[in-house]
């Protein structure tokens, strides 16, 4: 199948999102959790770096954009329901707006 037929595959939620994990390629370290329309899908796909959707600004955002923490995109795989991503990236700084290397930074309990 090519990108294009796999892009039409995908299933966008009622707002027109799809959820969409970012991961350090290298590390296996999980960076963020946000999600994409498909403009943002395929600005990513043409560009090769993670463009996402603010649901709290209401417009696309390029990752990085004011901090300069862009996101390489190495691969992008989507799951067994077509409804997530997993996007692979080298990340050149940290991804959380707080100055963490990952979003998730904290713990809500331990085992």
């Amino acid at each position: 199948m090519d990108c294009q037929a796999d892009v039409d595959s995908l299933h966008w939620n009622d707002r027109g999102l799809i959820p969409a994990i970012v991961q350090d390629v290298d590390t296996g370290e999980v960076l963020l959790l946000a999600y994409m329309n498909r403009a943002a899908l395929e600005l990513s796909l043409e560009q090769g770096e993670v463009w996402l959707w603010s649901r709290s600004r209401d417009r696309l955002w390029h990752k990085g954009e004011t901090s300069g923490n862009t996101q390489r995109i190495c691969e992008i795989r989507f799951d067994c329901d077509d409804d997530a991503l997993l996007v692979l990236a080298r990340p050149a700084g940290p991804a959380c707006h707080t100055g963490a290397r990952s979003c998730f930074y904290r713990t809500l309990a331990k085992a």
